[in-house]
């Protein structure tokens, strides 16, 4: 046990920060989904499938940001001061370069959303947000040194603008959806200046001359963090388009059904930042163990985040099995005639939640493991088989032709995400943990 205590140590003090953070955006999510929910259950729908259009292709473009992570890592192991600093300005170019390239898809979603099967009403509500959210996405870069404090500040500021503009308080207009779109953008800007702000002040940070003639390429390295990053955008893509791909299809079924499973995957996503955050560290200490070359440390390290995360995931199952129904209703308002069946439904969808719980956590650390050794493009095919040809046909299955409607949606989830963290598991540790990293490439 002593030999882990270290990494325990170190995990916590990476770990817990990124948590944080992670939980923090969240949470303005969830200030919005709440806040939308009390105004209606039409706009609530309608943010459900907003935000998940536009976080599919947020995904992709995050890839970006996310695979610079372990080269960040690696190349301060080695003390290459140079490459930190070349691979984050590419990544940063990647990043916006990406996102001017999906505004059009963001502005004309409307149509776009009513040929999918959603209903006019609901469309346009996505529209709303989408239109004004656009322009987030060019705010929100996934950087690692992302300070939690500066998250955390956001908070109550979105919560006042989400008061005054979604329900038209202290004299402003009543915005509805699009109030709480204008309230997140202003939010993501704030932050954006903070963090930029912090990051050019930051005495330890200096050495790498982040923002200086930012505006000059450097091919090699852009190259290089597109290859790393386009499959991790691509894995991502994949596991969030399996839950609009769920969306989508709830939205078949009816509006109150789409309310609680947004509701449902909401909460659900709260309780996977905690996972996500420890995958975070997880690529952060693998990656330097690739830098330093040395497998016993990798082992060790991801041993121990491995533990760490299960013992969160029984604590979040029990939680999910005895307090579903407070927990949805939270989320809506007592008056509202259709609480109570959407309470009922989602109360019954946080239990296929608490049976995905452990797939969920491993298969989102085995991706931090290996994007921390580098490797993204077969767990990019893993995740496209796991969740396109294997969690998508079981949830439309069990849904439609088999007659388990919601239910059958989420075990669908279940199968996709249990098959995934499978494979990806084994391919670590059957392969990067036992040093197949650290041998000679072979002849071609």
């Amino acid at each position: 046990m002593s030999r882990y205590l270290p990494h325990i140590a170190a995990t916590l003090s990476l770990g817990l920060p990124l948590i944080g953070s992670h939980l923090a955006r969240m949470a303005i999510g969830v200030g919005d989904t709440v806040m939308v929910g009390w105004y209606g259950v039409e706009a609530l729908a309608g943010l459900v499938i907003a935000t998940s259009f536009f976080h599919i292709l947020f995904f992709l473009g995050m890839g970006f940001g996310t695979g610079v992570l372990g080269l960040i890592a690696t190349a301060i192991a080695r003390g290459d001061e140079t490459e930190v600093r070349r691979e984050t300005r590419m990544a940063l170019w990647l990043s916006s370069g990406f996102g001017l390239a999906v505004m059009p898809l963001m502005w004309f979603s409307e149509p776009i959303l009513s040929a999918l099967g959603q209903s006019p009403v609901v469309a346009a509500y996505a529209q709303d947000y989408l239109r004004i959210a656009l322009n987030s996405y060019l705010a929100a870069m996934e950087r690692t040194q992302v300070v939690m404090w500066v998250t955390l500040a956001g908070l109550p500021v979105n919560v006042a603008l989400n008061w005054v503009l979604i329900f038209g308080n202290l004299g402003a207009p009543e915005l509805g959806v699009a109030g709480a779109a204008i309230a997140s953008l202003t939010v993501q800007w704030l932050q954006l200046f903070l963090l930029v702000a912090y990051a050019t002040w930051l005495p330890m940070a200096r050495k790498y001359n982040l923002f200086q003639r930012l505006w000059r390429p450097d091919w090699s390295a852009l190259r290089r963090v597109a290859s790393i990053g386009l499959p991790i955008g691509l894995t991502m893509v994949a596991e969030g388009g399996l839950f609009v791909g769920s969306n989508i299809m709830m939205g078949w079924i009816g509006t109150q059904q789409l309310a609680a499973h947004g509701i449902a995957l909401q909460i659900t996503s709260i309780a996977f930042m905690a996972h996500l955050g420890l995958s975070n560290a997880a690529t952060i200490r693998v990656g330097q163990a690739k830098g330093r070359n040395d497998p016993v440390f990798m082992r060790d390290a991801a041993m121990t985040v491995t533990w760490m995360s299960l013992a969160f995931a029984c604590l979040t199952i029990m939680l999910f099995l005895t307090a579903a129904v407070p927990l949805v209703r939270l989320y809506l308002d007592p008056a509202d005639p259709q609480a109570g069946a959407i309470i009922r439904i989602g109360a019954g969808l946080l239990f296929f939640a608490a049976l995905f719980q452990l797939a969920d956590a491993m298969q989102v650390l085995a991706l931090g493991f290996l994007r921390g050794v580098h490797d993204t493009r077969v767990p990019m095919w893993i995740a496209g088989f796991s969740y396109w040809v294997v969690g998508m046909p079981v949830a439309w299955g069990l849904a439609f032709p088999l007659g388990y409607g919601p239910a059958g949606l989420w075990v669908g989830l279940c199968v996709g995400l249990t098959v995934a963290a499978a494979l990806l598991l084994a391919r670590f540790w059957r392969g990067h943990a036992r040093g197949v990293w650290t041998r000679p490439a072979a002849a071609v």
